[in-house]
């Protein structure tokens, strides 16, 4: 079920960026949770910034759901420690809670209830919550006012989970595979959306996706969590720098047989074999590896340090920060 947090909240900051040294809105360190014998996350790190975006990838089963369950308070850890907005979430209060909105990956409730009629209620709630009519504006669902829910698009749906997530102008929201199903116009409507609440209004988003081009275009840094541990964690022009240095570059020989090497300056290898070669190379092709490419790589070898060393990524530094 999609839902936000209930009794009682604090308003929003509305400043888009944290100032400088201000804390992060989460920390964790060394993060462990463990089922019987069986270790779910073994020492997660991280650490979100104010107004920032922040992707969380992993294939089924890396961790990712225990990791938000844990930052939102619904499930204890075995070990390490957690703040979020400043206080432990196994013993934070309702105040607290009314400070996060949580978008969750599908829910077939209030299928009845039409649409500003749930948006009004669930603004009851809160003490100081948004504006109904002017959150339908800001997420585009005004004419859907008087529509039943149950009627809704799934673009509409899911605008209508960031408004009742956002109702309570939390600090931090956590949105969850949040355009699963959709089509490419309303995917793009949608990202416009969470990109606005972030730059213009400063809420922080953790956002989980196994969509990889929907975390590079919304995500202002990304970790990757795979086995239970953060394996390599930036920006994504500091993935894509780093992708680089794996470059792989395709060409066929003089005498007929084909050639590949990997290098991490694909540009001196084509120019050495310009000069080699005294003109054009046969079928040459550069080819840097893509963040799907790294993701698949890392998940296929689970990531173990000598992964993260032959890929050119190194490990988790211990604050989710990537290292220079």
């Amino acid at each position: 079920m999609t839902t936000t947090a209930r009794p009682e909240s604090t308003s929003m900051t509305t400043t888009p960026t944290a100032p400088t040294g201000a804390a992060p809105v989460v920390e964790a360190r060394g993060l462990r949770m463990s089922y019987g014998s069986t270790d779910v996350l073994r020492g997660v790190d991280l650490e979100i910034r104010r107004g920032e975006i922040f992707a969380l990838l992993g294939p089924n089963g890396a961790g990712k759901t225990t990791t938000v369950e844990i930052l939102e308070g619904f499930r204890q850890r075995s070990a390490g420690e957690v703040r979020v907005l400043g206080a432990d979430p196994a013993r934070a209060d309702d105040v607290w809670r009314g400070r996060i909105g949580l978008v969750l990956q599908s829910w077939r409730d209030h299928r009845r209830w039409q649409v500003a009629e749930l948006l009004t209620h669930f603004a009851t709630y809160y003490p100081a919550p948004r504006d109904p009519a002017e959150l339908l504006d800001l997420v585009g669902l005004t004419s859907q006012a008087r529509q039943r829910v149950e009627r809704l698009s799934g673009g509409q749906r899911r605008r209508l989970d960031v408004a009742l997530g956002i109702v309570g102008r939390p600090e931090l929201l956590f949105l969850d595979e949040p355009t699963t199903g959709f089509d490419p116009e309303a995917r793009r409507v949608f990202h416009d959306l969470v990109a606005h609440l972030a730059r213009t209004e400063g809420v922080t988003i953790l956002l989980t996706t196994h969509d990889l081009a929907e975390a590079e275009r919304l995500a202002d840094r990304i970790a990757m969590l795979v086995d239970g541990r953060i394996r390599v964690c930036g920006t994504p022009a500091e993935l894509a720098r780093r992708a680089a240095a794996q470059a792989e570059v395709r060409w066929t020989a003089s005498d007929g047989s084909p050639r590949h090497e990997r290098t991490g300056d694909p540009s001196r290898l084509v120019w050495d074999l310009h000069r080699e070669a005294a003109g054009p190379i046969a079928d040459l092709e550069v080819r840097r590896p893509t963040l799907e490419d790294t993701y698949l790589h890392m998940v296929h070898r689970q990531g173990t340090d000598d992964d993260a060393h032959r890929t050119g990524f190194p490990a988790g530094d211990g604050t989710g920060e990537a290292a220079a």
